[in-house]
């Protein structure tokens, strides 16, 4: 409720005097009526009391209420003594008002006004919680007029009691009704927002609450405005489930600002590494190399683990885990696991600290049974393949190696990453042992015995086996006839009558297949080998089927740019160039074509057959002319033999004629004579 003026209660006082004071008035009043004012009178010298809705105000004016009482002491010398008499009815506020000079009613004035509280607009004020009615909350500014917020503004305040004081931000002193417009929630927002401004510029804390998870962070309420806490920001280990932090209330730092939309972004970590700041550079500065620390497992990478020693991280490598071969850290780390490590390294000034965890136990060579020796056998795991061979692990952190020519007694070529397999257990014997050097040679054909010692009593030459195809090569075929024992079958001596381009075109690996033992090498452990041999030598007798200028028909087997194979009688593979397998039209023979072909080369020692269809079509050609000329001569000859025939009737038909001629001339020269 909104005061009256000092000023205005003194004119409305003196104007009521003077109304009193008219004869229009006198003559209105009643007889046994006390007229002291007029109605303006009486509210300005009496308590005011508004009530509009839920609002109440109350405004008391005291220093009119001391003014009548020192003007009823002033009139008591004209009392009667009866009830009543002793008051000057006669009194108006205006006449008691006259008693008080200029100055003193100036100093009264400044004194009331001085009572008051200046107020501006945009401001922010503290107010006292006066009472609270029917959901609003009435606050005391020390003003002429109080203040009214709805209880809902004060959320935040679990128990509001009357007499508590808050902060409020004045909009206006005055509305449209005359009431001092107030906000609590822009004076809670204006005063987080000067919080965050000064932790921004002098690094101080500010709290918040988080309150939801959005992208790439969490959001934070401090003081009533929202703040952006990057998942970067929240630790300074990384964190992978974003809700377990909603709901909690946490110390931050601002690290940026934007003064324009009054937004801010929070961060806890940076409190987290000034903390650790200190510890860190204490701990750095008492580090020496080979002191015992505890850690923590913060992180696990591929190639090692992160532990915290109390403020900073050190760097344990895979390789200073264990002495023995592990294929992730994670095989004997866990996260948040406690573990003593030793100091190997340090830099003070790239604050980089290299941890061993294998350096805290002896070697597991100097431990190493001494009964392992030359000669022993030993049982090892196979943590490691290489191309020349494999890595047994007798023990964490004792290794040998068994090479592949120690895999097998045959000398076919072994492959290390098709025998051995990652994890499986092996048994082999020690060859050589070096601890000083912690190196180990070991054995696995030497738990068997050679059977190449024996090998002319069990494989003697031209004795025929059945084997198993283990390796194939360009060149020929690997058979192994028994453990260890094995052989090559060069391609050539696959087949008398075929070629092969390659040894798979004949048989596969694991294929049985049977052999002739035709070489042993006891001293390079090396056997020679032969399937072809099984059979009788078919050349021989090709040589009086397929001689040179012989015809044949032969089938395409496949060609290429230099050349084809066709298939000729008696399943015999014979070589035709490209050039010589030109049809009479001009074209190439294509693969599975029959056609007839010309033996040009037999060659039974290489076991080479050559053959040519152009050659054939040519002799054809040949043969056709030749008949041609043949059948052109004999009828020539023919025609020569009439002619002459013909020719010797004519002559002698000729002959006749003259003759008789002659007879009749001279028979005609006798008449004349006669004549």
């Amino acid at each position: 409720m909104e005061a009256k003026d000092p000023e205005e209660v003194k004119e409305t006082a003196e104007a009521a005097a003077a109304d009193a004071a008219a004869p229009a008035e006198d003559t209105a009043a009643e007889e046994g009526s006390i007229v002291i004012g007029t109605d303006e009178d009486v509210k300005s010298t009496a308590k005011v009391i508004r009530k509009e809705s839920t609002k109440v105000a109350v405004v008391l004016t005291e220093e009119v209420k001391e003014e009548g009482v020192e003007i009823d002491e002033a009139d008591q010398s004209g009392a009667t003594g009866e009830a009543h008499d002793d008051f000057n009815w006669n009194m108006t506020a205006r006449s008691a008002a006259s008693r008080y000079s200029a100055e003193e009613r100036t100093a009264m004035e400044k004194q009331y006004e001085d009572s008051m509280t200046n107020i501006s607009e945009s401001e922010i004020m503290s107010a006292k919680v006066s009472s609270i009615i029917d959901g609003d909350v009435i606050l005391d500014l020390n003003y002429k007029s109080d203040g009214l917020l709805p209880l809902s503004e004060f959320r935040d305040q679990a128990e509001l009691q009357v007499g508590d004081t808050v902060e409020v931000y004045v909009e206006q002193q005055e509305d449209e009704k005359g009431q001092l417009v107030l906000s609590r929630r822009k004076a809670k927002l204006l005063r987080a927002w000067d919080r965050i401004r000064d932790s921004y510029a002098n690094g101080t804390v500010i709290n918040g609450k988080v309150i939801s998870k959005t992208k790439g962070g969490l959001i934070a309420d401090c003081g009533g405005l929202e703040t952006f806490l990057p998942g970067s920001q929240i630790d300074i280990k990384p964190i992978v489930d974003y809700d377990a932090y909603v709901g909690k209330t946490m110390e931050f730092k601002v690290v940026k600002i934007n003064e324009t939309i009054k937004n801010a972004v929070v961060s806890h970590k940076a409190l987290i590494e000034s903390d650790l700041a200190e510890q860190r550079e204490a701990i750095i500065a008492s580090l020496e190399r080979g002191q015992v620390l505890e850690g923590i497992v913060k992180n696990i990478t591929d190639f090692g683990a992160f532990l915290d020693l109390g403020g900073v991280d050190g760097l344990l490598y895979i390789t200073d885990i264990s002495w023995g071969r592990i294929n992730h850290p994670s095989d004997v780390l866990e996260l948040n696991q406690k573990v003593n490590v030793a100091v190997l390294d340090f830099d003070e000034n790239k604050k980089r600290i290299s941890l061993g965890l294998k350096q805290l136990q002896k070697h597991p060579w100097e431990v190493l049974d001494e009964t392992i020796g030359e000669g022993s056998t030993v049982e090892g795991k196979v943590v490691n393949i290489e191309d020349y061979g494999a890595f047994l692990e007798i023990q964490p952190g004792v290794e040998g190696l068994v090479h592949v020519s120690e895999v097998s007694w045959s000398n076919q070529p072994i492959n290390a990453r098709e025998y051995f397999t990652v994890g499986e257990t092996k048994s082999a014997k020690v060859v050589t042992i070096d601890r000083e050097d912690r190196k180990m040679s070991l054995s696995i054909k030497q738990l068997a015995t050679d059977p190449w010692e024996r090998i002319r009593e069990n494989f003697d030459l031209e004795s025929v086996h059945t084997g198993k195809v283990k390796n194939l090569t360009p060149y020929g075929v690997f058979v192994e006839l028994d453990e260890g024992i094995g052989g090559m079958i060069h391609i050539s001596d696959l087949s008398w009558t075929k070629r092969f381009g390659h040894p798979s075109e004949f048989t596969k690996v694991g294929a049985d297949i049977q052999v002739m033992v035709l070489e042993v090498d006891e001293e390079n452990r090396k056997m020679s080998l032969g399937h072809k041999q099984l059979e009788e030598n078919p050349w021989e007798t090709f040589e009086n089927v397929f001689p040179e200028g012989s015809y044949h028909e032969a089938t395409v087997l496949r060609k290429d740019d230099r050349g084809a194979i066709v298939q000729m009688p008696y399943g015999l593979e014979a070589y035709a160039p490209i050039k010589l397998m030109r049809k009479e039209d001009g074209t190439i023979a294509d693969v599975d074509e029959t056609l007839t072909v010309k033996v040009i080369e037999f060659d039974r020692d290489s076991k080479r057959l050559t053959v040519s269809h152009s050659r054939y079509v040519n002799d054809i050609r040949k043969e056709a002319k030749d008949q041609v000329y043949k059948e052109q001569a004999e009828e020539r000859d023919n025609t020569r033999k009439v002619l002459k025939k013909t020719s010797a009737s004519i002559e002698r038909s000729t002959l006749g004629d003259l003759s008789a001629f002659e007879q009749l001339r001279e028979q005609l020269s006798n008449n004349d004579d006669e004549k």
